[in-house]
């Protein structure tokens, strides 16, 4: 799905990884990430897919909700288990949105 976002200025953070085999907890951890961040501050929506390399847009309202999400204590958690056993690589950009449209 397409998240709604308001209009410009706000922020995108991009996570694009690459998996390990292991699929231990993946799937509960990701639910529960889902679920937390609805409730985070400063949180507009979310964009993902994953196919050979998996992709994860998450918008925010501010560069400082994007820092408090970041030291989330479930984030952090999830962070140090996609370190260690779920991707084998991966990279987290932040880009600020200054424009937006849609072509309907």
């Amino acid at each position: 799905m397409i998240a709604e976002t308001p209009k410009p200025p706000y922020y995108a953070v991009i996570f694009t990884s690459t998996r390990t085999e292991v699929v231990e907890n993946y799937k509960e951890m990701n639910e529960a990430i889902e679920e937390a961040v609805k409730d985070a501050d400063g949180f507009l929506g979310v964009e993902a897919c994953r196919e050979e390399v998996g992709i994860s847009v998450s918008y925010w309202k501010d560069l400082e909700s994007i820092r408090k999400w970041k030291n989330n204590p479930l984030h952090s958690l999830a962070k140090e288990k996609g370190k260690s056993a779920w991707f084998a690589t991966f990279k987290t950009r932040i880009a600020k949105v200054e424009m937006d449209y849609d072509f309907l």
